[in-house]
C-alpha cells in the first residue's frame, strides 16, 4: 500500500499547526504525549477532565479501589508541556470543509489535524432491555453506579433477612477478560462482605452467575488458560454457564433463548464493545467492523488527509485482511505512531505504516490467580501470572500517587482483605 505524503496546513493562530485530539483515553493521551513539547499546538477535547485507567474499572465497581485510584486529571498529566491544552466538552460534529469541530455548547475549534480517539461503548446487540437495565462497565460513572447497585442489593437483603430471607443472583454476561475479572471480584466482594461486615445473609442464597454464548471463557487465550479460568472461578463460587444466549433483560430479571427467566439483583454487561454511536462512526463514509473508522496503514481515515483515528475508535490494519484487536496496547502504540506521523506530515516528510507489536494479553480471576498469554504463545498462570498482571498495570497506571495507592492496596489485599471502600455514595449521578 502506498503511503501518502501531505504537509501540514499551516498556522491557525501563532504559526504552529493545531492538532485537536478528541478523547482522553489511552490512545488520545498517547498521541498528546508524542506531540508534547514539539512544534505543534495541541488541544485535547473530552467530556471528562480526567483520564481513566479502564482495565481497573471492575475493581472500582466491586469496591476494591476508589474512583480516584484509577483516574488522573488530564491537565495535570500535561502540566509540563506548554504546547498541550485541554478543553472540557463534547464534540457535536465535524465540519470537514472548514476544518472545524463544533462542541455541544456551540463553540468551534479550528484544526490543521484532527485525531479521533473516542474509544468504544458497550455493544448490546439490539437485545430488548439490555441498554436500559443491564449495567456496562466502560466509564468511571458506570463503575460507581454498579458499586452502588451491588452494595444496595446486599444492604436491602440484610434489612429483610429476619422477615423474608431473599435470594440474590448477580449475572455477568460475557466470558472475556472483563467478564471473568468482574465475576471473580464480585464473588470475592460478597464473600468478604459476609465475613467482615456482618451481613445477615445465607451464603447459599447469594449467587454469581457468568454466562457466555461461546463454549469456553477467554476465547483469545489458549484452551488451557480457559480451563484454568473456569476452574478458578468455580472455586470462588461462581457458576459458569456456556452456550447461553440472552434474549431479553428486564428490570429485575434476564431471559435466555432456552426459555429460562432468572430473577436478578443486577445484570452486568461485558459482552463486547462497539464504536457505533461515537464520533468515529459518524465520521466514516464506510464504517469498519463494529462501527470503527476505516483507516489506512498510516492511521489516516480513508479519503482524508488530515483526520486520523486511533485505538478502539479505529479499524487499525494488522495485515491485508485483519485488523488489530481493541486492546490497550493497540491504543497506546497506535497513539504514539499517530503522533509521529502528524509530525512527519507537518514537516513534509514521508509517512510510515503502523506495525503492531504484540505484547501479550492478561486477565486476572481473583486474588493470587491470573492468566497471561505471552507474545510467542506461552501461558503463565496462578500467582506468577497474578504478579505479572499487577506489575504491568502498575507500570501503565498514570500518576505516582495512583501507583503508590494501588500498590499499597494490592499488597494489603495479598496478605489479608481490608474493609475496603465499600461505600454507597448516593449522589445525583449514581443514586438509584
Amino acid at each position: 500500500m502506498e503511503i501518502r505524503e501531505v504537509a501540514g496546513r499551516g498556522s491557525l493562530v501563532d504559526g504552529r499547526s493545531h492538532v485537536v485530539i478528541v478523547g482522553g483515553g489511552f490512545a488520545g493521551v498517547a498521541v498528546a504525549r508524542g506531540l508534547a513539547n514539539s512544534e505543534v499546538r495541541v488541544t485535547i477535547v473530552d467530556q471528562h477532565n480526567f483520564h481513566t485507567f479502564l482495565p481497573l474499572l471492575y475493581q472500582v465497581a466491586t469496591a476494591g479501589l476508589e474512583p480516584a485510584d484509577v483516574a488522573y486529571p488530564i491537565r495535570t498529566i500535561f502540566g509540563h508541556a506548554p504546547n498541550v491544552g485541554f478543553r472540557h466538552g463534547r464534540v457535536r460534529r465535524v465540519e470537514h470543509g472548514a476544518n472545524v469541530v463544533v462542541l455541544d455548547d456551540g463553540s468551534r475549534l479550528a484544526y490543521d489535524h484532527l485525531v479521533v480517539a473516542t474509544g468504544a461503548t458497550a455493544a448490546f446487540f439490539a437485545i430488548p432491555g439490555a441498554s436500559q437495565y443491564a449495567m456496562p462497565l466502560y466509564s468511571l460513572a458506570d463503575a460507581r453506579r454498579l458499586r452502588n447497585k451491588l452494595l444496595l442489593a446486599l444492604e436491602g437483603a440484610d434489612a429483610r433477612a429476619d422477615l423474608d430471607p431473599q435470594a440474590l443472583t448477580f449475572v455477568v454476561v460475557g466470558g472475556g477478560p472483563t467478564g471473568v475479572e468482574t465475576a471473580g471480584a464480585l464473588s470475592e466482594l460478597i464473600s468478604i462482605s459476609l465475613r467482615r461486615d456482618g451481613l445477615r445473609l445465607e451464603p447459599s442464597l447469594v449467587r454469581v452467575v457468568l454466562v457466555d454464548l461461546a463454549d469456553r471463557l477467554l476465547t483469545a487465550f489458549p484452551e488451557s488458560a480457559s480451563r484454568y479460568a473456569a476452574k478458578e472461578l468455580r472455586s470462588l463460587g461462581v457458576e459458569v454457564e456456556f452456550g447461553r444466549s440472552v434474549v431479553e433483560v428486564e428490570e429485575r430479571a434476564i431471559r435466555f433463548a432456552d426459555g429460562e427467566r432468572l430473577e436478578t439483583a443486577a445484570v452486568i454487561w461485558a459482552a463486547g464493545v462497539t464504536a457505533k454511536g461515537t464520533l468515529a462512526h459518524e465520521l466514516s463514509v464506510v464504517a469498519g467492523p463494529g462501527g470503527r473508522a476505516q483507516v489506512g496503514r498510516d492511521l489516516r481515515c480513508v479519503n482524508c488527509d488530515n483526520i486520523w483515528a486511533v485505538g478502539d475508535a479505529a479499524a487499525v490494519p494488522l495485515s491485508d485482511d485483519e485488523i488489530c484487536p481493541q486492546l490497550a496496547p493497540v491504543a497506546i502504540q497506535s497513539g504514539r505512531h499517530c503522533a509521529d506521523q502528524i509530525l512527519h506530515a507537518v514537516r513534509a516528510e514521508p509517512l510510515e505504516p503502523f506495525v503492531y507489536r504484540n505484547k501479550g494479553i492478561m486477565a486476572t480471576i481473583g486474588r493470587r490467580a491470573a492468566v497471561a498469554k505471552l507474545p510467542r504463545g506461552g501461558v503463565i498462570r496462578g500467582t506468577l501470572g497474578w504478579l505479572a498482571w499487577l506489575g504491568l498495570h502498575l507500570f501503565y497506571l498514570v500518576g505516582f500517587r495512583n501507583r503508590l495507592r494501588v500498590m499499597i492496596n494490592w499488597t494489603w489485599r495479598y496478605f489479608d482483605w481490608p474493609s475496603g471502600p465499600r461505600l454507597i455514595v448516593a449522589d445525583a449521578e449514581t443514586a438509584e
